[in-house]
């Protein structure tokens, strides 16, 4: 072989050689690319896979035949897959973590039904409620408070724009609505959820009293205020699924202002369903205490406590040279009644009408044993949060007033409860009870004082914590499936 012939038979194998690694190569890559698209582990998105399939010809504005094939099947697997396993797999979790919240729920149940029944607590429960006699079971109230600590979780719907949501009074006769609203909504509170999935409870965070504020015209006509609620209700329960769920039972609105019961009226479920928290606790008016719950009316002008009502020794020690006391505007069918048997009658028990300038009404509440309390329009009153305050024993005059933790509370203890048609015997009523029987009463009011304060940061025990409390209960009661 010349060396001609040799240089002819090199090119001739390189070539041979060269198109055999090419169909190798071709072969192997078909393969890995039928392997791979079984086996759904492309990793490019689908606009590039069809970049890579144009025609010979170079068409680029023409996909060819086998790219659609490709592409509708890998967009067909895509989505069988996420129908077979990422949907059902979001909601076996969903549906886990409801169930978990239920099966919390009884454990807690079982819990106190154990603590009731062994009395477990004694000890425990002698150091935070050192004061059993307040209590209607202590034990209970223990177990159930702590809890309620470990597993409650409230879930706050983000809809809506401040002031109307998301906000509240803070500096007025009904402080609580607002100062509730803000704390629950602060992210540092532990039993704000933002998971919807892991909630006990879902809150409604409009302000009624800022709806009366913002929308209310002046012509005692509250239907701005229903429509606004039902607009919200009808908002979340498109936004959320949680409303329709259960109609609104584990869902719930607060409300101090007089109008909450008639801005509740908004929704049908709202108003017979939903948990409704509210100082207006009227049982005549559709207040229903095995699901609603009394939020007690607390005045802050200037967003705290008068200083004249702070407990302090000088507090304790006052002298109180009036038997009983009483100073309001004439509204309502109990306070004319007061008025018009005692207004001014007797010199140990003043009562005025209003209360002249010159004289101070905190002044009177420290310096008299007994406040009357009686309702006017509405049956709550900050009066009575005052009289605990200032250490003077409620004397309670209303009809179908619910009053506020009386789930837990025996207010037989640190008040006392007379008949409307009692009032022309105040003094013979109060004039009767023994002087070992009233410092009982004062002690017990001293003692309760605390879950009727708001503090900042929120204390265990106070008011912020019984209103949690209370929806807590609620919601116990209430079993979903």
């Amino acid at each position: 072989m010349d060396k001609y012939q040799y240089t002819r038979f090199c090119f001739l194998s390189i070539c041979v050689g060269s198109i055999a690694l090419v169909f190798a190569i071709s072969r192997c890559s078909v393969s890995f690319f039928d392997y791979s698209l079984h086996k759904l582990e492309f990793s490019f998105p689908e606009s590039e896979l069809q970049r890579s399939f144009h025609n010979a010809a170079g068409d680029e504005n023409r996909v060819v035949d086998s790219s659609d094939v490709v592409s509708q099947q890998i967009l067909s697997v895509r989505s069988r897959n996420a129908t077979l396993q990422s949907k059902p797999e979001n909601k076996r979790k969903k549906l886990n973590r409801r169930r978990m919240v239920e099966v919390g729920l009884s454990e807690a149940r079982a819990s106190i039904r154990e603590a009731v029944s062994s009395n477990r607590n004694v000890t425990l429960f002698n150091v935070d409620l050192p004061n059993t006699l307040v209590y209607r079971n202590p034990s209970a109230l223990y177990q159930s408070y702590l809890e309620m600590e470990k597993r409650f979780k409230v879930y706050v719907y983000e809809e809506g724009e401040a002031p109307l949501v998301h906000d509240g009074p803070c500096k007025s006769v009904y402080a609580v609505e607002g100062r509730f609203i803000r704390e629950i909504e602060k992210s540092r509170t532990k039993f704000r959820t933002y998971d919807p999935d892991q909630a006990h409870v879902y809150f409604l965070p409009f302000s009624v009293t800022w709806l009366v504020r913002y929308l209310y015209e002046g012509n005692s006509d509250a239907s701005p205020l229903r429509t606004f609620a039902s607009d919200y209700i009808r908002l979340i329960s498109s936004n959320h699924p949680f409303w329709n769920r259960t109609s609104g039972a584990d869902h719930f609105m607060l409300a101090c202002h007089d109008w909450g019961p008639l801005t509740s009226q908004a929704n049908k479920d709202l108003f017979n369903t939903s948990i409704r928290v509210m100082c207006n606790a009227n049982s005549s008016e559709g207040f229903n205490p095995a699901k609603d719950a009394t939020l007690p009316e607390i005045k802050l002008f200037g967003g705290e406590v008068d200083p004249k009502l702070r407990l302090s020794k000088a507090l304790m020690v006052s002298p109180r040279p009036h038997l009983a006391f009483f100073a309001g505007g004439v509204h309502g069918p109990i306070r004319p009644i007061l008025l018009h048997h005692w207004k001014q009658r007797d010199p140990d028990m003043p009562v005025f009408e209003y209360l002249p300038k010159h004289l101070n009404y905190y002044d009177f509440m420290r310096s008299s044993k007994f406040c009357f309390c009686p309702s006017g329009y509405e049956v709550a009153s900050p009066r009575l949060t005052e009289a605990i305050y200032s250490e003077c024993i409620p004397v309670i005059l209303s009809v179908n007033f619910v009053l506020p933790f009386s789930d837990i509370l025996r207010w037989e203890t640190f008040s006392v409860q007379v008949n409307v048609s009692e009032i022309p015997r105040l003094k013979e009523i109060l004039m009767s009870i023994s002087d070992e029987k009233y410092q009982r009463l004062k002690r017990n009011l001293r003692y309760v004082r605390r879950h009727f304060e708001l503090n900042d940061p929120p204390k265990r025990y106070d008011a912020f914590h019984m209103i949690l409390h209370s929806i807590w209960l609620r919601r116990l009661n209430l079993r979903l499936t």
